[in-house]
Formats: C-alpha cells, sequence, structure tokens
C-alpha cells in the first residue's frame, strides 16, 4: 500500500486567531504604555509650569511687600498710603484680599511721568468653580479712573495673607486703624506671611512666603 504526504506551509485557523490574539495584546500593551508617558510628560510640564507661575507670584508679593510705603503723617485724603488685608472666604477656602502702596521704580522708556507709588491690589475670584489670583496695579497719582484686572494665577486652591501685630498672626490689618505696618521680629522671620496652595496630582500643596515692610517703618 502506498500513501503520499501532503505538505502544507499555510496556518491552521486557530493558528492565526491565536496570532491575532496575541497581536492585540501587544498592541493595547503599546498603546497604554505610549499613551501613558504622553499623559505623565503632559503633566510634568504641568506641573513645572505651575511650580514656576507660583516662584514668579510669591517672589513679586514679596519684594512689593518689602517696599510697601506708609507713612501716616504723610498720607492725604486724595492719595492715602496703605496696607489693608482682608479675610475672606470661597466656601470655606482662605480668599484674603491683599492691597498695599509700594514703591516701583519707572518702567524704562516711559515718555510720560509717574510717580514711583504704585497701588496693587490681589483678589481672588471664582469662575467655573475654580479659583484664580488676579492682580490690579496702579501709579498712586494717576488720573486713569479704569484699572486693569490681570490673571496673576490660574487655578488655585486658597490664598491666605497673615499678618503678624506683635504677638500673633492675625487674617486682617488696615493701616487706618492700626496706624502702621505689621510688626516685624526676628524670631518670626517676618511680619507678613502669604500662603498659596494649589492641586498637584489631585492633592493640595501650600507654598509660604515670608517678607517683611522695609520702607515705612
Amino acid at each position: 500500500m502506498s500513501g503520499t504526504v501532503r505538505n502544507s506551509n499555510g496556518f491552521t485557523l486557530l493558528e492565526v486567531l491565536i496570532a491575532v490574539v496575541l497581536l492585540g495584546i501587544l498592541s493595547a500593551a503599546l498603546y497604554g504604555s505610549y499613551f501613558g508617558v504622553l499623559r505623565a510628560r503632559d503633566r510634568a510640564s504641568s506641573g513645572m509650569e505651575a511650580r514656576r507661575e507660583l516662584g514668579a507670584t510669591l517672589d513679586l508679593i514679596r519684594r512689593e511687600v518689602s517696599s510697601a510705603k506708609f507713612v501716616p503723617s504723610g498720607a492725604t485724603e486724595r492719595h492715602p498710603l496703605k496696607f489693608v488685608v482682608e479675610d475672606r472666604d470661597n466656601f470655606g477656602a482662605p480668599a484674603s484680599t491683599l492691597t498695599l502702596t509700594t514703591l516701583k521704580p519707572p518702567a524704562f522708556g516711559l515718555t510720560h511721568g509717574e510717580s514711583g507709588i504704585s497701588l496693587v491690589t490681589y483678589h481672588v475670584v471664582e469662575k467655573d468653580k475654580k479659583l484664580s489670583l488676579r492682580r490690579q496695579e496702579r501709579d498712586l497719582f494717576s488720573e486713569e479712573s479704569t484699572v486693569i484686572d490681570y490673571p496673576q494665577m490660574e487655578q488655585i486652591s486658597s490664598f491666605l495673607v497673615e499678618c503678624y501685630d506683635g504677638s500673633k498672626w492675625v487674617k486682617s490689618w488696615d493701616t487706618a486703624i492700626n496706624n502702621g505696618l505689621p510688626k516685624s521680629v526676628v524670631s518670626v522671620g517676618g511680619s507678613v506671611r502669604v500662603t498659596v496652595q494649589i492641586m498637584e496630582e489631585g492633592k493640595p500643596v501650600e507654598f509660604t512666603m515670608l517678607s517683611t515692610p522695609r520702607i515705612g517703618l
């Protein structure tokens, strides 16, 4: 009896199905890893930008507080020199308002007069259930009636300004009432404390800055 052997170079249906399943698993793994890396890169980039923005904001406030100007005898009714902190909150989250007169060098290349004393205000605004820190600035002696409200920091969780009164930290201050700037004590490390809270990877993180007015003491 003779027989024949049939030689086939093809694949069976089962082999094809197994190959397709393995290819699908490998593709899903590569797909997930690739987009996971992209998401991680975006989070890192966003976090770095938020940290940069936060650092610049705290440094700006530190310099402005350090240059805060207040002389009770030199204040006039029309152009009062002030340092005011209002204790406010937004659904339980600190949302202080800080208004101060601060010395500022004239901008380079200005063609019009500038007094060198600016009235600066920081306040928190809520929009679409998100908080942002806004900043206003104008020359104290400017005749301009319109003050532009600039976005200073987007998507913060809270903004808290505290002043040292010589014995404890308080959340409100008004030179019209206190008749002076917050008290400077070496052991405290500063007389004005600013705390900004932001969210990083779903967790609240606080950053604090200390400063002391050194001009109008």
